[in-house]
């Protein structure tokens, strides 16, 4: 190894050939002296297996992305490999799209940072512009903090061949991430992803003038699109407002968390949009905090735990809705305070049938041509309730899954618009709505202001979010779900549980029941079998990469267990899909417990794999 600056690497080189190689690349090209001075240090100290973690693996992309702890090493997120990242999102966009030169690329970010390593979402999304700049690719570079949906928006509105947000969503403080949208709006997915991953394989050694982060100040080629899309955006919201008359009459008053991130100012134009006063800010949370000090965790779908300030305060203001959007304002959290029971936090598979049956209510007052009917869907992730496959079998409208993850919601988006279809409802059940064709991906912004029109137009005549809830429940039957989590930091752990549902018991074969029910049908999405299917293959995407399992019981309880994209979890989802006119909830939800609890305790054996339960 060659001596560079004042460390001489010969004098502490490890003898593993491949991170000593990997060592000496991080200290010739990384130009952040904060994250190169970590590396040194651990090196002096002989810290070789922190090395290894942080400098002999990559990141790979995830949920449409990167997603890792800010600091230095390749496998985690810095200048350097944001860089390098970017140069090879660069060489594919270049041989993808012959007029990449013309089209741009947008770039945004959130209010991410973490001092020790000098890593801020800002200083990233300036590199990421500076990579493009010095190829002369325009860059429509925001010029301050903005929610991820406008990133994707923009996409859309300027004709750009891609979009970069710099963001980590709700996820740990300590976080950040580098999330890619296509030309069409969506979220990358495969094949892109994969092929993005082998160009910046084969594009790591940082350019000169990919460090040049004045390029974002000073270059003819980069604009700030934030006037103009903030503009377009809040009249475009038009397209989803269907009683602006009846807001600006409406008596209600909403209290809204931007959980220290991003969505203050772009909730409160949007509710002036609609015609509403703008909501009542949490003072405590309103502005900007990466270190997201007023809660134990930054994502409001941990429930009432997580907004205590939200809650105090609509109590003090007599407001009756509260409303919540995660630090990036794609996901939003509802609850509705009742005479009877307190608080109502909503699930994201509550809200989304509330959501869902307001959109085909408002949908059908327009659209009186049987024909219309033909070419409307709705869309949910296949982790998330089936309530709109209730909907569309009794309405008569299409409904179709998808794999977890907005990326496939945005890519079935464009694939019906194609063939002259229209998507005007779609949810995952982690809090993530799309309400009309606005954004092809999950916006807290716009299904808050929804939320709140709707929440009016049931209170003029005298009915509650909860209450209309029960009404479609009876209406269309009772969807009870419950989704929770354990967590695994032990990837092999991980791989060894999923491994033993495939030859449960010795017996070469998936589980056979679960909580004194028989399971009629399993789904392997990560092996591609689904013994539901004639040819037992899966109609869903094989995702080789991730673990996921749907078993369905013979009592109509469909369980599926998945791992995260983003977070070391084993997820776990169970729901009970009653059919109309059964209404007995209490034993419904007992059934559906001694299920979930049968299923957690013989299929992931939490206690013996060390496996850490949900806290909250």
């Amino acid at each position: 190894m060659e001596n560079n600056g004042d460390l001489d690497l010969n004098c502490h080189a490890t003898g593993d050939v491949r991170l000593d190689k990997a060592i000496y690349q991080w200290i010739t090209w990384d130009k952040n002296p904060r994250t190169r001075a970590q590396i040194e240090a651990l090196l002096l100290d002989g810290q070789v297996e922190e090395l290894r973690r942080r400098l002999c693996s990559r990141m790979a992309f995830g949920t449409a992305g990167l997603r890792a702890a800010m600091g230095a090493g390749f496998a985690l997120i810095n200048d350097l490999t944001i860089i390098q990242s970017t140069q090879g999102i660069y060489k594919y966009l270049a041989r993808f799209f012959p007029d990449f030169g013309s089209r741009g690329i947008v770039v945004g970010y959130d209010t991410r940072a973490q001092e020790a390593s000098g890593c801020n979402s800002e200083r990233l999304a300036r590199l990421t512009a500076a990579v493009m700049l010095c190829k002369d690719i325009p860059v429509f570079l925001f010029s301050t903090y903005v929610p991820t949906p406008f990133v994707p928006y923009a996409v859309k509105r300027l004709g750009a061949a891609a979009g970069v947000m710099v963001t980590a969503s709700h996820n740990p403080k300590e976080d950040n991430g580098y999330k890619v949208y296509w030309d069409n709006g969506a979220q990358i997915s495969s094949p892109n992803d994969k092929e993005i991953l082998k160009c910046i394989e084969e594009s790591l050694e940082p350019w000169s003038e990919s460090w040049n982060e004045s390029l974002a100040d000073s270059s003819p080629l980069r604009s700030d699109p934030l006037r103009e899309i903030s503009k377009k955006y809040m009249e475009d919201l038009s397209s989803v407002c269907f009683h602006r008359e009846l807001n600006t009459k409406s008596p209600l008053k909403f209290v809204h968390s931007s959980f220290h991130g991003v969505g203050h100012d772009y909730v409160q134009q949007a509710f002036r949009a609609f015609g509403f006063p703008p909501p009542i800010p949490v003072p405590e949370q309103k502005d900007p905090d990466p270190n997201f000090s007023t809660v134990s965790c930054p994502n409001p779908e941990e429930g009432e735990s997580v907004l205590e300030l939200s809650l105090r305060l609509a109590e003090r203001e007599n407001a009756k809705i509260v409303m919540a959007t995660d630090p990036d304002a794609d996901r939003l959290a509802v609850a509705e305070q009742s005479d009877r029971c307190g608080w109502k936090v909503f699930t994201g598979n509550e809200l989304a049938a509330l959501l869902g049956w307001w959109m085909l209510f408002n949908w059908k007052e327009t659209h009186s041509d049987p024909a219309d009917m033909e070419r409307m869907y709705m869309l949910a992730t296949t982790v998330s309730s089936k309530i709109l496959k209730a909907f569309a079998r009794i309405e008569g409208f299409h409904f179709e899954e998808t794999l977890p993850g907005f990326k496939w919601i945005g890519k079935k988006i464009h694939e019906l618009a194609k063939t002259g279809n229209e998507v005007i409802f779609a949810f995952e059940e982690s809090i993530g709505f799309l309400c009309g064709s606005m954004v092809p991906d999950k916006d807290g912004v716009s299904a808050a202001v929804v939320v709140a029109e709707m929440a009016s137009y049931l209170y003029n005549k005298n009915l509650t979010l909860h209450q209309q809830l029960e009404n479609i429940y009876e209406t269309y039957g009772y969807h009870i779900s419950t989704t929770s989590y354990v967590i695994c930091h032990d990837p092999p752990t991980v791989k060894r549980i999923f491994t033993r549902l495939r030859n449960f018991e010795g017996e070469n074969t998936y589980p056979k029941s679960s909580g004194g029910h028989s399971i009629v049908d399993v789904r392997d999405v990560t092996t591609g079998y689904d013994s539901s299917q004639p040819d037992k293959l899966c109609v869903l995407p094989v995702t080789k990469s991730s673990q996921m399992i749907t078993f369905t019981l013979q009592n109509g309880i469909v369980a599926t267990l998945r791992t995260s994209g983003t977070e070391p979890k084993i997820k776990f989802y169970t729901e009970f899909c009653a059919p109309p006119g059964k209404s007995d909830i209490s034993s419904l939800e007992e059934e559906l417990k001694n299920v979930q609890d049968t299923l957690v305790e013989e299929f992931l054996e939490p206690d013996k794999n060390n496996l850490i339960r949900r806290s909250i």
